[in-house]
């Protein structure tokens, strides 16, 4: 019995005009809760993952117990201990974001998006469990990278198929959806990464996978505001219309901006590589003579993004009222100059460093705003941009299309970030600031010279 037989209601036509969550569908509440558990477990298990290399896996009496690691290591030249863990961080989060294509791909072509989903979550789910012992981390990885591509772009792709192509709540929906991933995010590192730290590694890595869990259970509740979908093999399906030039034209478009976006995101991602080793050696986390977990800067970042998400959207609604709203490229200029400000925000805690002393956070914290009003400002809008643009018959996989910037930017994060160990760190946060620049002049002439181009003509509906 096929998903569809067992339960025909799912293929009623979604009501676009339902306003019952927050003003949106229905359907929006549950794909957000359950991007909010799969981001739970996704980033707890991130936030633990270069820290568990450095200080226990990689270590001697540890490290031997990999299945297959030999080889593995191989491939990275010989790296050994922080470099070694970087660039197989680095490694991880860049095919995490590449699959998403393939998925995307499998599910427009084949299995259809619910369906994709919930093979992805299963398979992380797995993934979750199997990091919980050293012999199988190598498979872990593998089923994390692979789940992942099967549910992330997919369930986007269905935030914006709850919208007629004329709806302006669409942008607003992926605020909310990006509100939801930094609920997760916030509540990660202070359930996983404090088992992880505190109790056990392993302990972490179990609580993330019981919230994947959860998350698959909230999405296959909510089947049924979803938007239509049909199960019918790809060889019984009416043929697909072929793209019309301005639809060409726009995935043109969008293809140039991913490089730029890589360079763009890449200071950003970051975050969860280098910058927690540097936080963990060099940062004051000392709370009456307790050292805090490290991994609770990952929810001091969410924390300040979720406020600078919902901050700047209330901004701009206001804004909108007295004067001409940038448009999405005009945001990702303004985005790409906060990005450079926090940046420069580590630069000065390096540089203001005392030898022997400790940095304490007002640096830091700094970081996290500034940066944070830039990723409100790219992040989202990025995504919402794609989702605007992408042609209805290929929609899954242009979105997923979307995430091989976050392919690119992290495989850089994963080089780049072996550096740490024998740059000087003024240096190190200074080059991530180049990065910001560079991306922020490209995004400015992007939109001086081809954004006419970008929205040209009228995009396709997106899947109903």
């Amino acid at each position: 019995m096929t998903l569809a037989e067992a339960t025909p209601e799912l293929d009623a036509v979604i009501d676009k005009d339902d306003r019952s969550f927050l003003g949106h569908p229905k359907g929006l509440g549950y794909l957000a809760f359950a991007e909010a558990w799969e981001r739970f477990s996704y980033y707890g298990m991130q936030a633990l993952l270069v820290l568990y290399m450095v200080n226990e896996l990689l270590l001697p009496g540890h490290v031997e117990n990999i299945v297959g690691f030999e080889a593995f290591s191989s491939l990275y030249g010989g790296l050994t201990g922080q470099p070694l863990a970087s660039a197989i961080f680095g490694t991880y989060f860049a095919l995490v974001y590449l699959t998403p294509i393939f998925g995307g791909l499998i599910a427009d072509r084949w299995l259809g998006k619910r369906r994709t989903v919930v093979i992805g979550a299963v398979t992380m789910a797995a993934g979750h469990f199997l990091m919980a012992f050293e012999q199988s981390f190598l498979f872990a990885l593998l089923c994390l990278v692979l789940g992942n591509g099967c549910f992330k772009g997919n369930i986007a792709s269905q935030v914006g198929a709850l919208y007629k192509p004329e709806d302006l709540r669409r942008a607003d929906a992926f605020q909310i959806f990006y509100l939801a991933i930094n609920a997760g995010v916030i509540a990660s590192p202070l359930i996983v990464g404090t088992l992880g730290e505190k109790i056990g590694w392993h302990w972490g890595f179990g609580a993330a996978g019981i919230g994947m869990l959860i998350g698959l259970v909230i999405y296959l509740a909510g089947q049924k505001y979803l938007p239509r979908e049909h199960f019918t093999p790809q060889a019984e399906r009416a043929p697909r219309e072929r793209l019309r030039r301005h639809e060409w034209l726009a995935v043109t478009a969008l293809l140039l901006l991913i490089p730029v976006m890589a360079i763009g995101f890449l200071p950003n991602q970051q975050i969860f590589n280098a910058y927690l080793v540097w936080g963990d050696q060099q940062f004051d986390l000392d709370f009456m003579g307790t050292k805090l977990p490290t991994t609770w800067l990952i929810t001091l970042d969410a924390v300040v993004s979720v406020s600078f998400l919902a901050g700047v959207a209330l901004f701009y609604r206001w804004y909108a009222k007295h004067w001409n709203e940038p448009d999405e490229l005009g945001k990702i200029v303004i985005g790409s100059a906060f990005s450079i400000a926090g940046m420069l925000c580590l630069f000065a805690a390096a540089a203001t460093q005392g030898e022997g002393e400790k940095i304490g956070l007002f640096w830091p914290v700094m970081f996290h705003l500034l940066n944070s009003i830039g990723f409100a400002h790219m992040l989202p809008v990025t995504l919402a941009l794609f989702a605007k643009l992408a042609p209805k018959a290929i929609n899954a996989t242009v979105i997923g299309l979307y995430y091989l910037a976050f392919f690119a930017a992290n495989s850089l994060v994963g080089w780049i970030g072996g550096w740490y160990a024998t740059m000087p760190t003024t240096s190190f946060w200074l080059l991530h600031a180049g990065f910001a620049a560079v991306a922020g002049a490209a995004f400015l002439l992007f939109k001086l010279f081809l954004s006419k181009k970008l929205m040209a003509g009228e995009p396709a509906p997106l899947p109903a």
